[in-house]
């Protein structure tokens, strides 16, 4: 992301983590957060999205593919994050699995692919809860 001297300094509660493996969903689902208004940041991978919310502070968000390969699901992810991360927000989304409510961690919600841009900046937006543009 290319920023420029007009650009206001970003907003430390709107970096969003997005968690994916394909890499033309992930580059769609950057650009989506992005023009949300939020701050993207990329994990190709539950692992990688561990060792950066370890290293980061000002994750708020993490949106998160489910089913992914490397040990490591987008669902155990979302476990981690509810008990290492409290505050932070999730979302899950999968084109193939559809989880039961009561199985999805505690302030998180699904999103099944494809999901719309608009859809996905509404749930983000709702997390944030002010300051939503128009």
């Amino acid at each position: 992301m290319i920023s420029d001297d007009r650009s206001p300094p970003p907003n430390p509660e709107r970096y969003v983590l997005v968690v994916e493996d394909e890499p033309i969903v992930r580059m769609a689902a950057l650009q989506a957060v992005a023009e949300a208004g939020f701050t993207p940041v990329e994990a190709r991978n539950a692992a990688e999205a561990v060792q950066i919310l370890e290293a980061r502070t000002d994750i708020r968000i993490v949106f998160t593919d489910i089913d992914m390969p490397g040990g490591l699901s987008g669902a155990q992810l979302a476990v981690a994050i509810r008990d290492r991360w409290p505050p932070i927000e999730i979302i899950l989304t999968s084109g193939n699995l559809r989880p039961a409510a009561e199985l999805l961690p505690a302030r998180s919600i699904f999103l099944a692919k494809p999901y719309s841009d608009a859809k996905l900046a509404r749930t983000l937006w709702s997390f944030v809860g002010d300051g939503q543009p128009n």
